[in-house]
């Protein structure tokens, strides 16, 4: 071979070469980087290439599929869907997924490789498994309520089953209709775009997402660090609690809602019928931050949770003064609390003090119904002994019948209750908080959170929980009662 022809083989020999390095690096180095990427228009396709799998909700799916006429061929539909959007988030050909559809994109569109395990020869043929269903915890009727229940102000339900940390409602409102921008049109784009400039703010999430003084619904953990810790151990024995009452290191009187109320060294119950800050702010600051803290965590405060949605971390702050410290104690301060959280605490103590991990999904099952994964309940901790607890549910159940908590009373069955009223400083109106759970023989199947944040046209004299928020949990532990 003459020395030309040798030169322009080694140069052809190094471009195929190259060429195949090029294939091989693109092919499997990069290949899932480059199939997941957001602009490979070809993984979009395939996405929506057939119905997604379904969320189902009491036994009945409120998702669907539709069938486009476009390259995308199939788009989602939603049965209620602003009733339902806090529980099922969204799932968009254009803006992507969220909650149980973004958290369980791949079971919903057939992509799990469990899917493919269920059916091997279905990898040999090359056919698409169908996608498959996500089977909630939500009981429709209690969502129902809450969601009517609230209506058109803005505010949050979450109720639980305590017995076993099951989600049994998550409402949010205003809220919205994921079906509207489900598909690629410029109308889908221009309803995403106004759900975004829309200063209600309806695709955010209250429920799980957004964090809020809890007010004096927060006094049933700071009455349970006063007995835990010793502080009192007869919830109706008299406290040291003058009133008025300066909190220390300041010229500031911590003011009852109701100047009339017998505060004065009032016992932990009876300044739980009547929502005395003198009382559980003292108690609170008399504590401490190390103590009253502690018991909060143990209660899920500073602590974030997957239900599988993602939810916001309840805060009880750790550097604070003894005035600071009194103001947590009554639920104020920077202390913050997501209505899941406010609803898990309220749990706990209905059940006798076990704090079960809240979930949402009982089950994921494929295209034959076959289960895929099952959730089996957990405990999170011990948050008080049982013996504490049923004090506690003495005083919630005195505070229904005695006190502030009347609101939530039903007929024949026993309810423990408590108000709540958080200020949230100037130019702000105050948030209004009901918690409350029912008792029945098997014990208590549903604890409930409701907070409301009224509108100017609600004058401030009647902001409180008992008057707005009080019935809708009324409302939503019956739809749970009458199940």
């Amino acid at each position: 071979m003459n020395k030309p022809v040798r030169r322009i083989a080694i140069f052809t020999g190094a471009l195929i070469l190259s060429l195949l390095m090029q294939a091989t690096w693109v092919q499997f180095v990069r290949g899932d980087e480059l199939a997941g990427h957001e602009k490979n228009r070809r993984v979009a396709i395939a996405g929506f290439s057939q119905p997604r799998g379904n969320i189902i909700v009491g036994g009945r799916p409120v998702t669907g599929s539709t069938a486009t006429d476009g390259d995308l061929k199939y788009k989602r539909t939603f049965t209620d869907g602003a009733m339902y959007a806090p529980v099922t988030g969204f799932s968009s050909q254009s803006f992507g997924s969220s909650y149980l559809e973004g958290v369980n994109d791949k079971l919903l569109g057939g992509a799990d490789d469990r899917l493919l395990l269920q059916h091997p020869t279905d990898m040999l043929t090359g056919k698409k498994p169908r996608g498959g269903d996500v089977v909630t915890t939500i009981d429709p009727k209690a969502q129902k309520a809450a969601y009517e229940g609230l209506g058109d102000r803005k505010g949050a339900v979450v109720a639980l089953d305590p017995r076993t940390g099951r989600i049994l409602a998550a409402a949010s409102t205003p809220s919205y209709d994921p079906s509207v921008f489900a598909g690629n049109t410029k109308k889908d784009q221009a309803a995403w775009e106004a759900l975004q400039k829309d200063p209600d703010k309806p695709m955010n999430n209250r429920a799980l997402r957004e964090t809020y003084p809890p007010g004096s619904t927060f006094k049933i953990v700071t009455a349970a660090a006063a007995l835990e810790n010793g502080l009192y151990t007869d919830v109706d024995a008299s406290t040291d609690s003058p009133d008025p009452w300066i909190m220390p290191g300041t010229v500031t009187r911590l003011p009852n809602q109701n100047p009339n109320a017998p505060c004065k060294n009032a016992s932990l119950n009876v300044a739980m019928q009547n929502s005395c800050n003198t009382v559980y702010g003292k108690v609170g600051s008399d504590l401490g931050k190390d103590k009253l803290r502690g018991t909060a965590e143990k209660f899920g405060f500073n602590q974030e949770y997957f239900v599988p949605v993602r939810a916001s971390k309840s805060t009880f702050p750790k550097d604070i003064n003894k005035s600071q410290t009194a103001m947590a104690g009554i639920g104020q301060g920077s202390l913050t609390a997501t209505p899941l959280q406010v609803a898990m605490m309220t749990a706990a103590i209905a059940n006798d003090g076990k704090l079960m991990k809240p979930y949402m999904v009982e089950e994921l099952r494929g295209p034959d119904l076959s289960t895929i994964e099952k959730h089996e309940p957990e405990q999170m901790s011990q948050a008080v002994s049982p013996e504490l607890a049923r004090k506690i549910q003495r005083m919630m159940e005195d505070t229904a019948t005695k006190g502030t908590g009347k609101a939530a009373l039903i007929d024949g069955v026993t309810v423990g209750g408590k108000t709540g009223t958080a200020e949230r400083g100037k130019d702000q109106k105050n948030l209004a908080w009901f918690i409350s759970y029912a008792k029945t023989s098997d014990g208590s199947p549903v604890a409930v959170a409701v907070m409301v944040d009224p509108d100017d046209s609600v004058p401030d004299d009647e902001i409180s929980g008992g008057r707005l928020a009080g019935p809708i949990a009324k409302k939503v532990m019956r739809a749970v009662l009458d199940k």
